[in-house]
């Protein structure tokens, strides 16, 4: 009974998927608070379901921080650990798989200096990609603009480190690579790919995601039954993977912005 209430709701979450062509509740939710004419420039109509639901995105994971923070309030709730799957013990995994990841790429040493960032935005991009699977909701990973910006705090996050670690003049040296007779080369190129980085890493998160919501959205408007539930478990994937490629790419670009030439330790030399 318990398997056939759950393919039941798979199917009717996969049916409703796609609210791209249709109904969505933040559009109709403008539509009741007059947004549509603070988004209207000129002739222009400016679409606001992927601004509003990022919106919605970071006020439920404060929430859900806020939350968390009150379960652990005081000292003793904070050590003794829960029984069974809790919303602390989920919490408390997700932070444990992210930690392992960070110190996997940047080393014991920084794991916990930059842990805040890696975990921060692999649960906004992972709950910002999932959104999108549920009726009425567009993921704000669709639209470009929230891709782009994801990807220039990145790209600012990086290099904001980079100049702290190694000093303003020592981080610009690292581009002329280590022969100074090549630098008048070697600079403009690692310029220029470092600058392309924050485009690829947004390019890559929003095609995979468009193209993500057009196929589910396809196949439930072709059998609106059975068959998207594939495509939705194949849908749930892709959140996670597309996630985690951004924020694995994302601890490369600090580890090589950081790293200390004249030391060989944990970090990522790439």
């Amino acid at each position: 009974m318990k398997k056939l209430s759950l393919v039941t709701l798979l199917a009717l979450l996969s049916s409703n998927a796609n609210a791209a062509s249709g109904f969505t509740w933040v559009t109709q939710f403008g539509h009741a608070v007059g947004l549509d004419s603070f988004f209207h420039v000129g002739d222009k109509h400016l679409h606001y379901d992927h601004i509003l639901t990022f919106i919605i995105v970071l006020v439920l994971l404060l929430l859900t921080g806020f939350y968390y923070r009150s379960k652990t309030a005081n000292m003793e709730t904070a050590v003794i650990p829960d029984k069974g799957i809790t919303y602390r013990n989920i919490i408390e995994m997700y932070g444990s798989f992210i930690y392992t990841q960070t110190r996997a790429v940047l080393g014991e040493k920084d794991a916990p200096k930059y842990y805040p960032f890696v975990a921060t935005m692999f649960i906004v991009i992972f709950i910002s990609n999932m959104i999108g699977l549920v009726p009425g909701f567009l993921p704000p990973t669709e639209s470009i603009n929230t891709t782009l910006a994801l990807g220039v705090f990145s790209f600012l996050y990086f290099n904001i480190k980079g100049c702290k670690e190694l000093g303003t003049l020592n981080y610009l040296k690292h581009f002329a690579g280590p022969l100074w007779y090549m630098a008048i080369l070697i600079f403009p190129i690692e310029i220029i790919s470092t600058c392309i980085r924050p485009v690829s890493l947004a390019l890559r998160l929003y095609g995979n995601m468009y193209g993500d919501h057009m196929v589910l959205g396809t196949f439930s408007g072709l059998a609106p039954l059975l068959v998207p539930i594939i495509f939705m478990v194949l849908g749930m994937l892709v959140s996670f993977i597309q996630a985690y490629v951004f924020v694995m790419l994302s601890m490369v670009y600090v580890s090589l912005a950081t790293a200390h030439q004249d030391h060989g330790d944990g970090h990522a030399h790439h």
